[in-house]
């Protein structure tokens, strides 16, 4: 465990035991995430269609109402690549169940919307319900010598307080234990799930044993080493990603498994991505979004995105469009709500939203081949898809203090609006020259520009030479080239 602070010229960490190592990785932030790769793993290339637009909501009562979100955008014209069920789905929220009143035939239903093109997400929590009869629990309970869950300096499994009720927790830090959940991942195939989410898994206690968490007494086999919960508490969640993750991969080896997860550690890279958890709805959500994405970037996730819309709250429809556009820029394209908040489909806004969230969505598909070559590059160089726009000029302190815009890739920028009322705003532009990707405007850099943000988008500039590879009217691959077109000021010609 460790705590610290930073004061101008200075920071001072303190550390409880154990020697301190450092990694000193010097170059040009390409060169420190390469580094950084190295040594704690590369990014999971996630599928492809983890890459286009989901759907999800704390709240899906049933299959009828599953069906309905899904035909709303379908009858609306609207892309859905991804619909995730939250704990509602289960059958009194414990795990690896499926409440069979309300989801009858949930094979039958994911079935139905994989040939509509929507694949259906799950919820996992590592959470057990502590009950004799329940599957988990009883077949946790005969993992190994000591079984497969979490106990006191005394011997006794550890109890807490989560959604079933007393709950006891998976020690993931056990190799044997790691086997044991990732053949749990069977049944969740079988239920016709494509990927899975990992929640509550801190790990979360809402009982009081001082932090809503395991005690720090608890004992962890910390891969044979032993230990308390001092030392398992950050890397819980990280082992928890790779018993999921490498589960899958057994369960399913000709597909690439897609999993991301509400917490991690150093490396949680290798198993799949995050989000933003429970970001709160208002304009500071929105900006920290974004701050969030760029954070975890620079820290070797490249996969992220928050809950468009915020978790909680009820977000005025500007505000939700504004998120909704941001979202369709960065790599996980989700929106989701709390089940006592707002509704987050595009419709629920009114028809001027509809129209320009529409547009936002059309746009990400037409992009989808460049977010699919990014998380390539991501995968074989750390590189984010997200970056700060002082990503090829860090020396450059006009840029590094540029918190709201960033690159996507070293193709585009995007100029977010993280503000309400805003229709025209300033640009902070690395060297070179860059096109208005909708009207073909040339801006040079380096410098500060004012550009057009009417409600109907978000500015976004191609870098002059730029080679993007997008997804042609009828669906077919297009290289999309920015050099100046003749006779015309302004660039972008596709071949």
């Amino acid at each position: 465990a460790g705590s610290g602070h930073d004061r101008p010229g200075a920071c001072e960490v303190r550390m409880e035991g154990g020697p301190l190592r450092c990694w000193v990785v010097v170059g040009t932030p390409a060169r420190v995430l390469q580094g950084w790769t190295a040594l704690t793993g590369a990014p999971a290339l996630p599928p492809s269609w983890a890459l286009g637009p989901q759907h999800a909501r704390w709240g899906f009562g049933s299959e009828e109402e599953v069906r309905r979100v899904v035909g709303g955008y379908r009858e609306r014209g609207l892309p859905l690549s991804v619909l995730h069920l939250d704990i509602d789905h289960y059958d009194g929220h414990r795990v690896f169940t499926v409440d069979r009143e309300r989801f009858p035939d949930l094979p039958a239903l994911a079935k139905e919307l994989r040939g509509d093109g929507v694949r259906l997400v799950s919820i996992v929590d590592p959470a057990v319900k502590a009950e004799p009869g329940d599957a988990v629990f009883d077949t946790g309970r005969a993992v190994g010598e000591h079984g497969a869950f979490v106990r006191d300096a005394r011997g006794r499994v550890v109890v807490g307080e989560v959604w079933p009720g007393a709950c006891v927790y998976p020690d993931f830090t056990d190799p044997v234990v790691r086997d044991w959940w990732g053949s749990l991942y069977e049944e969740r195939l079988a239920q016709g799930f494509s990927g899975i989410w990992h929640d509550m898994n801190e790990p979360v206690s809402f009982a009081a044993f001082g932090d809503p968490s395991l005690p720090r007494s608890a004992r962890h086999v910390l891969e044979g080493a032993g230990g308390d919960h001092r030392e398992a508490h950050n890397v819980y969640a990280l082992a928890m990603a790779r018993a999921g993750y490498e589960g899958l991969l057994r369960l399913r080896p000709e597909e690439r498994p897609f999993l991301f997860s509400r917490s991690g550690w150093a490396g949680m890279q290798r198993y799949g991505g995050t989000w933003s958890g429970d970001v709160s709805t208002g304009w500071p959500g929105l900006r920290a979004s974004l701050s969030l994405v760029l954070g975890l970037g620079l820290c070797g996730v490249p996969y992220s995105g928050p809950d468009v819309g915020g978790f909680d709250g009820f977000p005025s429809p500007e505000l939700y469009l504004r998120w909704f556009q941001l979202g369709a820029c960065l790599p996980l394209f989700r929106t989701h709500s709390a089940i006592d908040a707002g509704r987050r489909e595009p419709w629920a806004f009114g028809p001027e939203v509809l129209e320009h969230a529409r547009a936002a969505l059309v746009e990400r598909e037409r992009l989808h081949p460049y977010f699919v070559s990014l998380s390539h590059v991501a995968r074989l160089t750390g590189a984010p898809y997200v970056r700060p726009v002082w990503w090829g000029a860090p020396g450059v302190r006009a840029l590094r203090e540029c918190e709201d815009a960033f690159l996507l890739g070293d193709a585009l920028l995007v100029a977010p609006v993280l503000e309400p009322g805003v229709r025209r705003r300033a640009v902070r532009l690395p060297r070179g020259r860059w096109y208005d990707t909708v009207t073909g405007r040339p801006y040079e850099g380096p410098g500060q520009v004012l550009v057009d943000a009417p409600l109907s988008r978000v500015p976004v500039l191609a870098r002059a030479g730029a080679v993007i590879p997008v997804r042609g009217a009828d669906g077919g691959p297009e290289l999309e080239v920015w050099a100046p077109a003749p006779g015309r000021t302004g660039g972008g010609l596709v071949v």
